[in-house]
């Protein structure tokens, strides 16, 4: 569902007005910084066509995308096409894990400052019971989204930006930790902040903000402010999805989550809307995660909100 109006103007004016305060860039004066272009609506209808595609994947293979499985490969290679094209230089890390082999695939966006990486990701694997559309084909998609956002845009932000699929989560964030483990210790302070999209669509939702990094977490809280939605701390996942290797070692991490198969309280339903007495998403690592089991407004909103923070924190 397209957002009216655009609460991402009503958050850049927010964002616009404390960057006044604190320059004192009223009554004329010059800016600092040359201002930072405004972070792009993403139009839901592209996600969800990222996600038709990972849909048709799991269909043509078994009715999965999961780790070792053709399904997965299949999804990676559809989502590296799509970078590759848009300029994009990646790199498909393997690694074996349960006797298959795995894979995680690293896109960078050429320029920026090397030393301070901004890095998005979500983990590509289904389990094996279902599609994954959810779970994690939303994050998925919507990270995508926005690196071709990038492209669009010819963006030039101050630092340098890396975006990322991981394999392999659900058997315990292999991926990732495979990835964290194999960066130098340069490397690893060279990343300023990893954001993490994992189920970012569920039917039932929750805006839940990760509170690992103040920085992060008021970057997307600031953003969900200008829209009017009210978010809570992110718990349920809390340690058990990708961002969970990058803050063991010390790099700042944040992200979004919209629930799983944590049951929506009637508090939660009176301010979100949805069903009190039902998980987030029923079909949380089940057959039934397929493209159907989506909110759109819920996908719209932290699909943005995931944009706004690619730009304002790599500006």
């Amino acid at each position: 569902m397209k957002l009216s109006v655009s609460g991402r103007a009503a958050a850049a004016a927010v964002v616009a007005a404390t960057t006044l305060l604190a320059t004192g860039s009223l009554a004329g004066a010059a800016p600092a910084t040359p201002p930072v272009a405004a972070a792009p609506d993403l139009p839901v209808a592209n996600v969800k066509a990222h996600l038709s595609q990972l849909q048709s994947i799991a269909t043509a293979n078994g009715g999965n995308r999961a780790h070792g499985r053709t399904g997965y490969r299949a999804s990676l290679d559809y989502v590296k096409a799509k970078l590759d094209a848009a300029g994009f230089t990646t790199t498909i890390q393997q690694f074996t894990s349960s006797s298959r082999t795995g894979y995680n695939l690293i896109a960078d966006w050429p320029g920026g400052d090397t030393t301070r990486v901004v890095m998005a990701g979500s983990h590509l694997d289904s389990v094996t019971a279902g599609p994954g559309i959810n779970d994690n084909g939303s994050g998925s998609a919507a990270v995508l989204e926005t690196a071709l956002a990038v492209s669009r845009a010819g963006l030039q932000p101050t630092r340098h930006l890396r975006f990322a699929w991981w394999g392999a989560e659900e058997l315990g964030m292999v991926g990732s930790r495979y990835y964290v483990n194999n960066l130098s210790s340069a490397n690893r302070s060279r990343i300023s902040a990893y954001l993490n999209f994992d189920m970012i669509g569920s039917p039932n939702p929750g805006y839940f903000v990760y509170d690992d990094d103040p920085t992060i977490e008021q970057t997307f809280k600031t953003y969900f402010s200008g829209l009017g939605v009210p978010t809570e701390i992110e718990t349920e996942g809390d340690g058990r999805s990708d961002h969970a290797p990058f803050k063991n070692v010390g790099i700042p991490v944040g992200g979004l989550f919209s629930g799983a198969d944590y049951v929506k309280t009637s508090a939660q339903a009176a301010k979100w809307g949805g069903t009190a007495g039902q998980p987030f998403d029923r079909c949380y690592h089940s057959s039934c995660d397929t493209i159907t089991n989506l909110n759109d407004t819920a996908l719209d909103r932290n699909a943005d909100a995931l944009a706004y923070a690619v730009w304002t924190l790599s500006s």
